[in-house]
């Protein structure tokens, strides 16, 4: 996860650091064929050269970025958790629970969704 590390030294708060840095481990070690990448200021997650997942801070959450399509396939579930939404991303409070099966679910669908994929992002 070295490719991470400047990112999350960056980050002032700790707590957010510490809690950034354990979701970022979790994604590494529960998908360790994905590449964590960083790209556009953002640690990332990609497979076969296509993006998967990414994850940014703000001052009161943590964003995580599964693009539209990954948004709009789990709506609901996203819903369910309280977590705010808008089109390509949703945000977990600082002082909120991680939905880690969610993370997972969304995850697997878009190493699914994309497998035959040979772009980025998808079009």
């Amino acid at each position: 996860m070295e490719v991470f590390e400047k990112y999350l030294a960056g980050i002032d708060n700790p707590d957010n650091r510490d809690r950034t840095e354990e979701i970022l481990v979790w994604v590494a070690n529960k998908f360790p064929n994905l590449e964590p990448i960083f790209k556009w200021n953002t640690p990332m997650f990609s497979d076969h050269g296509t993006f998967i997942i990414g994850f940014s801070t703000a001052k009161l959450h943590l964003s995580v970025s599964p693009e539209v399509a990954g948004i709009l396939h789990f709506a609901d579930d996203i819903a369910k958790t309280g977590y705010s939404s808008t089109k390509g991303l949703f945000r977990i409070q600082w002082n909120e629970q991680v939905n880690y099966e969610l993370l997972e679910n969304i995850i697997e669908f878009n190493i699914m969704d994309k497998a035959d994929y040979t772009n980025f992002w998808r079009k």
